[in-house]
């Protein structure tokens, strides 16, 4: 891949090569390894470039991690990152559909995943370039089947979405994974969640839960509130107390 960035995340602890005009890591991208909890062996479905991936395992020193990208030139890019980071002990990247067969089995203790987040034919078409991160292939109920079926018993899958996908991520767990947690992330105090956050763990009977979350913005005329800006620095983490 030719035409690539070199840009830092999380405060500057993560170094990232990333396409220059392709799908690039964004907020989205740390609110996710912010989500993430603790676990021995933790799998990234969907990796990208490992932005996700490196800052998640900045946060946990002692894991061991796998990312998962169907796109070569991607994952031969997270594999730089991952050298460039000095993660190449305990982060492996394979180059493979993690829905297909060919994908590896586990189980996992742990998955996270920022799935595309549209349907073919829903909304403006994107680039080219773009596409295959934003158009779903398949529905996120086949996303939540395979994945938890790669999960051990207490094992945690940790996502992000859209908000209006709500109805079809919790249709899409049940029966599969309980302990269900949502985090609703809204631009600004007041407005209606843009993107949520969901945990949701294999064998638990708990009770869903809705939690406070976290407004990105407020009135002072920084770049991000306060709480958002320590989790995007990666001085702070998403709690799901």
């Amino acid at each position: 891949m030719s035409d690539v960035s070199e840009d830092r995340l999380y405060g500057g602890k993560v170094i990232l090569r990333q396409p220059a005009a392709g799908y690039r890591a964004n907020v989205d991208t740390i609110l996710l390894a912010a989500a993430v909890t603790d676990a021995e062996t933790l799998l990234e479905a969907g990796c990208g470039v490992g932005g996700a991936l490196l800052c998640a395992a900045q946060r946990f020193p002692q894991s061991r991690f796998l990312g998962v990208e169907r796109d070569p030139a991607y994952a031969e890019l997270a594999r730089e990152n991952v050298a460039s980071n000095g993660g190449g002990n305990r982060i492996e990247i394979i180059t493979a559909d993690i829905l297909g067969e060919q994908a590896p089995r586990g189980p996992f203790d742990g998955v996270f995943l920022n799935p595309p987040f549209d349907t073919p034919g829903r909304g403006r078409l994107p680039a080219e370039e773009r596409r295959a991160a934003h158009v779903a292939d398949e529905p996120v109920e086949i996303w939540v089947k395979v994945l938890s079926d790669r999960m051990r018993g207490g094992a945690a899958l940790t996502m992000i979405h859209r908000a209006d996908a709500l109805q079809d991520i919790l249709a899409a767990l049940a029966g599969r994974l309980g302990g269900i947690a949502v985090y609703p992330v809204r631009p600004r105090a007041g407005e209606a969640a843009k993107r949520i956050l969901i945990r949701a763990v294999k064998g638990s009977r708990a009770p869903l839960r809705l939690l406070h979350g976290l407004d990105l913005h407020d009135a002072s005329g920084a770049k991000y509130a306060p709480a958002a800006d320590a989790i995007l620095k990666g001085d702070a983490a998403i709690s799901w107390d």
